[in-house]
């Protein structure tokens, strides 16, 4: 069953029913999931986008196809483990279910560091321009994330705290991952917005910022500014009084990118002084 139509109320002054099946084909014992067809996008254009844009930046597609293998398995180990993290407690008491990623339970942010962690260190093995690279690489990571949270808005993934708020979504579908028959928050829609402002943001600055890396960076610290505060209509457990552990990882990377951000441009800052005073010496 698909479809998604409006449901008014008196109490919950109307939602949007949602009654897709999370999973869009079913062959034999295997599922092919409409969040899985979202993430394999995700994937394609986190690749795709700067496999395209790599010549006229001065870098061969094959460095970007090659930086790819490892930044791939690299982010799903993150997304992997910061889940397990998450519910610790679970998976002390099943110790077996660790590694049955494929049955859901995965996180965004720990696809990004583990993506970017795994990158930075075959990049440094390969003598290759990671900086560089994560500048051409940003704007498709941040246009990926939304595409990916396309499928978590379908199947429940991910859903938000409960709302009378006319744009609440209501899961109707036995399968879906919210609670059934509840309206939350659009949580996954809030981010797909956010990221496409963020997306926006990082694709006028492109080629402007300095040195090179700050594009990644000042993402990173954007991206997570949003995200914190989307994770208050989130329905996640709390980790330190009201706040999640998407809330606490969100602070550590805004602190550890903004001070990098200004750590690294008064470096530039320095060395252009620097270059300056030469020059001007040479000339007397």
């Amino acid at each position: 069953m698909i479809g998604i139509e409006m449901n008014h109320s008196p109490v919950s002054l109307g939602s949007i029913d949602i009654g897709i099946d999370p999973n869009l084909i079913s062959i034999g014992p295997y599922d092919l999931s409409w969040h899985g067809l979202f993430v394999v996008l995700a994937v394609i254009v986190g690749v795709g986008w700067p496999a395209y844009w790599a010549k006229r930046a001065g870098i061969s597609r094959d460095m970007v196809y090659s930086i790819a293998l490892w930044a791939i398995p690299g982010g799903i180990v993150g997304a992997r483990l910061v889940h397990v993290l998450d519910d610790v407690d679970f998976y002390f008491n099943n110790p077996g279910q660790v590694f049955d990623f494929w049955e859901g339970g995965v996180s965004i942010y720990g696809a990004i560091l583990g993506g970017i962690i795994a990158a930075f260190l075959y990049a440094k093995l390969r003598g290759l321009p990671f900086y560089r690279l994560a500048d051409l690489t940003a704007p498709g990571i941040i246009l990926a994330m939304a595409v990916g949270r396309i499928g978590c808005t379908i199947n429940g993934d991910a859903y938000g705290t409960p709302t009378s708020l006319p744009w609440g979504l209501v899961y109707t579908h036995q399968d879906a991952f919210a609670a059934p028959g509840v309206a939350g928050h659009p949580a996954p829609v809030y981010e797909i917005l956010w990221d496409l402002v963020v997306f926006a943001v990082v694709w006028r600055l492109r080629g402007r910022l300095k040195p090179a890396g700050a594009l990644l960076l000042f993402y990173l610290a954007l991206y997570s500014f949003g995200r914190f505060f989307i994770s208050f209509v989130r329905e996640e457990p709390e980790r330190l009084g009201p706040l999640h552990e998407a809330h606490l990882i969100a602070l550590l990377v805004m602190a550890i990118t903004v001070s990098l951000l200004i750590y690294r441009a008064s470096r530039e800052k320095a060395r252009l002084q620097a270059l300056a005073t030469e020059d001007g010496s040479e000339g007397q």
